[in-house]
Formats: C-alpha cells, sequence, structure tokens
C-alpha cells in the first residue's frame, strides 16, 4: 500500500495512511514524521498497529525516552498502559483527570517534548481524543490582548488539576496531591525558535499578582479562545492506529468514557529539551 499524508485542518495534524508498525522505526521515516509534527503538531499513523518495541525504537529515534516512573510496562519500561481498569494500571483512578484540558509535565521546569499513543482497543463509547493548538490560539489573538499577557506568570499544581473531578477532597487525598510540587511559569512561552504558545490548561492555578476572580476569569477565557473549533481536532480512534503530538504545543484531553470501558492505550513519552520561558 503506498504511503498518502492528508492535512486534517488548516491549523492542526496531518494524518498519514499506509505506514505500518515495522516500517515506522526507520531513520528516514522518523525524519519525516519529525519535520510533520514541527509543521503540524499533531501526526496520525492510521491503523499501523505498532508493537511495543517497535513504539519505543520509533521513540528512541525521536528523541530521549522517559522512562514510566510508574505503572511502566514489565518488558518495556518505556510504554505506559492508559485504561481506566485497575488490573492494567495502577495509575487508572487518575484517568478521570485527563478528561480536562492539559499539557503533559506542566509542573516541571522543563515539560516532555512528544507524546506518542498508540491504541489497542477502543471504546464502545466515548474516548475521543483532542488537541487544541496553542501556537495557533496565541498568533490569532488580538494585539492588545497578546501585549496585556506578555509579562503575566501562572502557578501551576496537580492540586488544580485534581479538584476538577474531586472537588471535595479528604485531608488524606490533598495531602498526597501536594506531595507534586507547583511550578510558576510565564502564561506565555516563548521558544529558542522564536515560536510562542499559550501555557493553559487545568493545571493552572492562579495568575500571580492577580486575585482570584480576576485571575481565575483569565484564565478561562483564554482556554475557551484556545478551544474554539478553528484550533481544534478531535480525533477518533481506531484500533491500531498511532497519534503522536508537540505536548509543549497542544493541549489534549480525552472525552469522557466509562470505568468499565475496555479502551487501552500504550504510551511512550519523549524527554523535553527546552525550559520554560
Amino acid at each position: 500500500m503506498p504511503v498518502t499524508s492528508t492535512a486534517i485542518t488548516p491549523a492542526t495534524g496531518i494524518e498519514y495512511t499506509g505506514l505500518h508498525g515495522p516500517d515506522l522505526p526507520d531513520p528516514a521515516v522518523a525524519r519525516d514524521l519529525r519535520a510533520a509534527l514541527e509543521s503540524h503538531g499533531v501526526v496520525v499513523c492510521r491503523e499501523a498497529h505498532i508493537s511495543d518495541a517497535d513504539l519505543v525504537a520509533l521513540s528512541r529515534l525521536l528523541g530521549d525516552v522517559v522512562v514510566a516512573p510508574h505503572g511502566g510496562d514489565a518488558t518495556h519500561p518505556e510504554v505506559s498502559a492508559i485504561t481506566r481498569d485497575p488490573a492494567k494500571s495502577e495509575l487508572a483512578a487518575y484517568r478521570e483527570g485527563t478528561f480536562f484540558w492539559h499539557i503533559d509535565g506542566a509542573n516541571d521546569a522543563v515539560p516532555q517534548k512528544a507524546t506518542l499513543l498508540t491504541a489497542h482497543e477502543v471504546a464502545e463509547d466515548g474516548g475521543d481524543t483532542e488537541f487544541a493548538n496553542t501556537y495557533a490560539a496565541y498568533d490569532a489573538l488580538p494585539q492588545d490582548e497578546k501585549d496585556a499577557i506578555a509579562d503575566l506568570r501562572v502557578v501551576h499544581s496537580f492540586t488544580a488539576a485534581q479538584l476538577l473531578t474531586t472537588p471535595e477532597p479528604s485531608a488524606r487525598q490533598r495531602a498526597a496531591w501536594a506531595q507534586v510540587p507547583s511550578r510558576e511559569h510565564p502564561l506565555v512561552w516563548t521558544r529558542r525558535n522564536g515560536r510562542k504558545s499559550l501555557l493553559i490548561g487545568a493545571t493552572t492555578d492562579h495568575v500571580v499578582g492577580m486575585g482570584d476572580d480576576e485571575s481565575r476569569a483569565l484564565l478561562n477565557r483564554l482556554l475557551e479562545w484556545a478551544a474554539q473549533p478553528r484550533f481544534t481536532l478531535r480525533h477518533a480512534w481506531r484500533r491500531g492506529d498511532l497519534v503522536i503530538w508537540d505536548n509543549t504545543g497542544m493541549l489534549h484531553r480525552a472525552l469522557p468514557y466509562q470505568p468499565t470501558s475496555r479502551r487501552l492505550l500504550h504510551r511512550t513519552t519523549l524527554v523535553g529539551d527546552e525550559a520554560v520561558a
């Protein structure tokens, strides 16, 4: 089958067909995927059916790979199972938090560079993944809005994200969440290459130096702006799909699916290579 590629939306995403598991961990293919990722933010390889070994090999061609600190596969510790089934992942209880827009590693000085996710089983209902392009969202802001937020800083916390799913936590839950340190970042992330994006999402706790109501109103408004249809892409999973995205410039979220769902995805993550500045 020939390899074809098609842009998904004007702002975000490119879809490949004809690329299959053993074809993917190849330096030339990885080079093309890396270029597509930089240009489009989200890369979809339809029904690639990539094995865990090939997923890790491809990931290593794209960058340094994170070894999962919790819940990694016994044979391939770089691979994490994404599921709501506690029998398949010790982190299943936290997956409801992924129903809200976020980037991975927002509490870190250097967030993860990119994520690779492949579908082993798909949900009978729900479970699509959405992406929001925060480069495009920033670029489209009116200039006076860009000027107003240029120097603002935001505190990101694990607690802020968890409160969305558990608004009345126990003292024990709060203590567990507090083990993850908060992190202050600029609201606008300026890259080495000059590109700028909005660093927003579920982990945003408050804008430094701003009152609570004003802070929350601004953060909510920017998130609503970034989540407009013109900046977003919705991926409906098929078994075998592989999706790669730029974690630093694409918010993502899973659409809700049941705890009993068979949905099972395998993920690898690339180590970040640029601190937030």
